[in-house]
C-alpha cells in the first residue's frame, strides 16, 4: 500500500547455450526400440541434440531440439516456481510464455522423441545474472480496501521508467463490470514516474478492481523488477463533493441527490494563497495534524494543528476545520489555500466522506486546474487525452 532491457549491454547468463547430448540423458522405450541395441541404434539414429539458447535475465527461455520434436520440456526455479510455455509448430522449439528473472537458477528437463520413436529426457541447469539495479513500486488504493467513485489506480515507481511500454504491457486490470478504463503516465508531484488506471467515468459502486502486474524479470530501463504484484479494491457510494468557491458554499452529493450544504471559506483571492479548481480526489483522511506554512511556501503564514483534516492535493490543499475562520464562512475566502469550515460542519462532513470521492471544485480567481501528479488530478483530463498518455497508444 520486477524487467525486459535497456540500451545497456543484456544481462548475460553464466551459462549462455546449454547443449544436451546423449550421454547426459536417460533414454526411455519407444515404437523404434528393439531388442537388438545395435539393430535399435540404426533405426533410431541419434537422439535429439537439445541446447536451451542464450539464456539471460529478460528474455523467455528457448530450447530447441535438433534431430527431433519435443514430448514435454518442463522449467522450473530453485523454489520449485515454473515457467509455462509451448512448442512452435514442428515441436523442434520450445519457448516459455514468461521472461527469465535475474539471479535465479534454473532446471530445464526435455523429453524428446526422435523419428524412429525414441524418447530420450535430458536435464540442464542454468543462471541469470543479478540485476545491478532493482526498481520497487508502490501501490494504491490499499489491498482490499474500499474506496470512493474517483479513485484511480496508481503506481508509483521507486527509479525511472524508460521501457514505459514494456512495463505497460506487464499490467493487467479486471473489473467485475467491464469497466473502460486506461492506463495514463504522469509525473507524480514527488518527481517519481508514475502510471495511474482510471476509468472513463466515475466508477460504478460495487465495482469489484484486481492488478495483476506480472513484472518479475522486466527491465523498467533504470532497473529490473524482481517480483510481481498484486491489489484489488471495491468502489463505495456515489458520492461527489461539489466546492463553489464564488458562493462560499460545499455540497455532498449522493446518488446524484444534494443531501448536505456548509458554508466554507477558500483561499484568498489575487495571490498565493488562492485555492485550485478542477476536480481533486480525496486522498486520505488525516485527522488532526499540524501544518506550518513553511512547508507550502507560505513564510510564517501559520502553524498551528488543524482537526478533521482531508488531504486533496500533495501540494498541501486540504478540506478541515478552520474555527479561527468562523466570521468568512459563507461570506468570504480568506484561507491560505484550503477549504475551511466549522469544526462541528467538519466532524460530521469527515465522518461522511471517503477516501477516492471527487471533489469538484469551481471558482473565478484560483491557482489553476489540478495537476494530474498534483494528488489524483487525472479527471482533469478529457477521455481523449487521458488515454493518449497510455505507452501503448
Amino acid at each position: 500500500m520486477p524487467p525486459i532491457r535497456t540500451s545497456r549491454p543484456a544481462l548475460a547468463a553464466v551459462a549462455l547455450a546449454v547443449s544436451l547430448t546423449a550421454c547426459t540423458a536417460q533414454a526411455a522405450s519407444g515404437p523404434g526400440s528393439s531388442a537388438d541395441p545395435a539393430k535399435g541404434a540404426a533405426q533410431d539414429g541419434p537422439p535429439a541434440k537439445v541446447t536451451v539458447v542464450d539464456p539471460a535475465a529478460g528474455k523467455p527461455v528457448t530450447v530447441t531440439a535438433a534431430g527431433g520434436t519435443f514430448s514435454s520440456v518442463t522449467v522450473t526455479d530453485a523454489d520449485g516456481g515454473r515457467l509455462d510455455g509451448r512448442p512452435a509448430a514442428g515441436g523442434e522449439r520450445w519457448t516459455s510464455a514468461r521472461k527469465a528473472v535475474p539471479g535465479a537458477s534454473y532446471t530445464v528437463v526435455a523429453v524428446t522423441r526422435t523419428p524412429g520413436g525414441k524418447e530420450t529426457t535430458t536435464r540442464s541447469t542454468f543462471t541469470t545474472e543479478a540485476a545491478d539495479r532493482v526498481n520497487k513500486l508502490t501501490l494504491a488504493p490499499g489491498k482490499n480496501t474500499t474506496v470512493g467513485v474517483g479513485q484511480p489506480l496508481s503506481i508509483v515507481f521507486d527509479r525511472p521508467v524508460t521501457r514505459k511500454a514494456d512495463v505497460e504491457r506487464q499490467l493487467k486490470v479486471t473489473t467485475s463490470n467491464g469497466t473502460e478504463g486506461s492506463w495514463g503516465w504522469v509525473t507524480d508531484y514527488s518527481g517519481r514516474d508514475r502510471v495511474d488506471w482510471r476509468p472513463r467515468e466515475y466508477w460504478k459502486p460495487g465495482t469489484k478492481v484486481t492488478l495483476e502486474a506480472d513484472l518479475n524479470g522486466t527491465d523498467s530501463g533504470d532497473g529490473w523488477f524482481v517480483r510481481d504484484y498484486r491489489t484489488g479494491f471495491t468502489i463505495g457510494a456515489a458520492q461527489v463533493v461539489k466546492v463553489d468557491l464564488d458562493a462560499k458554499r460545499l455540497s455532498l452529493v449522493k446518488d446524484g441527490r444534494t443531501v448536505r450544504t456548509i458554508p466554507v471559506s477558500g483561499g484568498t483571492p489575487g495571490g498565493d494563497k488562492r485555492s485550485w479548481r478542477g476536480t481533486a480526489v480525496l486522498m486520505a483522511k488525516e485527522g488532526t495534524i499540524r501544518m506550518n506554512s513553511e512547508t507550502v511556501g507560505l513564510g510564517d503564514a501559520y502553524d498551528k494543528m488543524v482537526d478533521y483534516s482531508m488531504r486533496l492535493t500533495w501540494s498541501g490543499m486540504y478540506a478541515h476545520a478552520a474555527p479561527w475562520n468562523a466570521g468568512n464562512f459563507g461570506v468570504a475566502n480568506r484561507s491560505s489555500g484550503c477549504i475551511g469550515m466549522s469544526t462541528e460542519d467538519a466532524k460530521s462532513f469527515y465522518a461522511s466522506v471517503h477516501v477516492g470521492d471527487p471533489f469538484e471544485i469551481r471558482g473565478g480567481d484560483t491557482k489553476g486546474v489540478v495537476a494530474e501528479g498534483n494528488g489524483y488530478g487525472a479527471w482533469n483530463l478529457s477521455w481523449a487525452d487521458w488515454k493518449a498518455k497510455s505507452a501503448l497508444g
